[in-house]
């Protein structure tokens, strides 16, 4: 248990950026799937659409040092190769 007020202020930050972080994450994963679920469904243009919101998410994440840069690299990468096989 935290004794400094230094400490237990640190203690409540890190509460509080533990529920936004995980909230953010788990969202992540829900646009992720609606990627993959429109891949499969072989519905092109909701693809492409869902990708958008997930590329825009996942960048925005990166930015504010939720998922690593070069993670949400990758992730975009990969959908984005799956999504325009698609079109092939």
């Amino acid at each position: 248990m935290a004794t400094h007020i230094s400490a237990e202020k640190r203690a409540r930050q890190t509460k509080r950026r533990t529920v936004r972080n995980d909230t953010i994450s788990s969202s992540l994963k829900t646009f992720e799937k609606k990627v993959r679920a429109a891949y499969e469904a072989k519905d092109g243009k909701a693809a492409i659409e869902a990708l958008k919101n997930f590329a825009a998410q996942f960048d925005k994440a990166a930015s504010k040092g939720i998922v690593h840069v070069k993670k949400a690299a990758r992730k975009v990468g990969r959908l984005s190769k799956l999504v325009s096989s698609l079109k092939s």
